[in-house]
């Protein structure tokens, strides 16, 4: 007498799974005996650091071939500023045009948008001078590059001291913007906001209303403090590593609406 066919399949299906998990597992272990190469390997996309918490239960990485080796080449110009000249023109319209080839420009997308700047950062500037605020900001550059590509963010626009900053996945960007504020360029201090929802991305540049929300947050957010909309807070679910406040909700100027608005902490 032949076996039902649906719990061969199913018992098919967990033994794939359980193999897949394992050897999941045992790749991440293999990864940990090498703390250099991983970390590499995290900073330019080819590794989430979520899925290295979870092996095999998170996607292993959300970056495409090309973004992988923009990364690389970023972080290799932020070591070494004369590397650029030696790049040349052309390496880099050839990375720009793969880009913007695969067909998700101008596609609402739904995606964790940050924005940080640096609180009294005027006041520094005319108080120490171009140069220095310069300098400054070169420093705070080489930091976030790193710090946001290790979770899989990007920097899209730079506007004097602010950037912008989208994630795949809010978590991440929480994450990345406690670690901001926990590495200020002294003796200024980084603050962020974050909210999430669809928005229009092209090759250098994001647009949409989540955008907007996102630097409202950001200006209302103190010197060190990180702040995130409803939004963020409910898509996050449990939170590891970090704890949100009480939701309050907050009137910004030009948006017609109130929004809640926690903030967040290192645990």
């Amino acid at each position: 007498m032949p076996l039902p066919t649906e719990p061969v399949r199913d018992a098919g299906r967990d033994a794939v799974t359980r193999l897949r998990l394992n050897l999941a597992q045992r790749i991440a272990d293999l990864l940990q005996r090498d703390p250099g190469r991983l970390e590499q390997a995290v900073e330019v996309g080819l590794i989430r650091r979520e899925w290295l918490e979870r092996p095999g239960e998170e996607p292993l990485s959300t970056s495409t071939p090309v973004e992988v080796v923009e990364r690389m080449l970023e972080r290799q110009v932020e070591k070494r500023p004369s590397l650029l000249p030696a790049l040349g023109l052309t390496a880099i319209q050839v990375l720009s045009a793969g880009s913007s080839d695969d067909g998700a420009e101008g596609v609402p997308t739904r995606l964790a948008v940050a924005f940080t700047d640096l609180e009294g950062f005027t006041r520094y500037t005319a108080r120490e001078g171009d140069e220095a605020a310069s300098q400054l900001l070169a420093d705070h550059h080489r930091t976030i590059g790193p710090i946001v590509r290790g979770r899989g963010g990007r920097t899209v626009n730079r506007l004097g001291d602010g950037l912008l900053l989208p994630f795949p996945e809010p978590e991440a960007a929480v994450l990345a913007c406690l670690e901001l504020v926990a590495n200020p360029p002294q003796p200024l201090r980084v603050r962020a906001g974050i909210h999430l929802g669809e928005i229009v991305v092209s090759m250098d540049d994001v647009i949409g209303h989540v955008v907007n929300v996102a630097a409202r947050v950001a200006e209302s957010a103190k010197g060190g403090e990180v702040l995130v909309t409803g939004d963020v807070k409910t898509a996050v679910g449990p939170p590891r590593g970090f704890v949100f406040g009480p939701a309050r909700r907050r009137t910004f100027k030009g948006l017609g609406e109130s929004v809640p608005v926690s903030r967040v902490r290192s645990l």
